[in-house]
């Protein structure tokens, strides 16, 4: 992969037929479309925000070549179980074009302090290590 776009999911582009229609860029030659993986995010915080994967089915469904993915999902807030489920259907819908970019996400203080959630970065790690370890063994 040489070039792609990359999005948010939020604002203007939480709109799944707007981010369908981005999907154009492969008809111009890009090699991927990725979105970003936000719940919330106090500098966008008046903003609607869309689930990554949904936007990622519309974007398979309008392509046929380009990778997706997300930049990146913060997999210490997800459930593994879900998370690897949702990955492998997208990544069978697409025909094997899903990337999975993974980390801590942040800001930290919104994205898991909002909710209640521990910030320190080392739980986190931790979190992920092991969402890491199942999200392998459920595929």
């Amino acid at each position: 992969m040489r070039f792609s776009l990359n999005i948010p999911n939020f604002g203007d582009s939480a709109d799944v037929r707007t981010v369908a229609q981005v999907a154009a860029a492969e008809e111009a030659g890009w090699d991927g479309l990725f979105v970003w993986d936000h719940v919330v995010h106090e500098k966008y915080h008046r903003r609607s925000f869309a689930d990554p994967w949904m936007l990622l089915t519309a974007v398979a469904l309008a392509t046929s070549r380009i990778r997706l993915g997300t930049m990146v999902t913060p997999v210490a807030r997800r459930q593994p179980q879900q998370l690897a489920r949702q990955v492998a259907t997208l990544d069978r819908l697409s025909g094997g074009r899903v990337v999975l970019g993974v980390g801590l996400g942040g800001p930290i203080e919104d994205e898991y302090g909002s909710f209640g959630e521990s910030t320190d970065p080392r739980v986190l790690a931790e979190r992920l290590d092991e969402g890491l370890d199942l999200v392998t063994r459920f595929w």
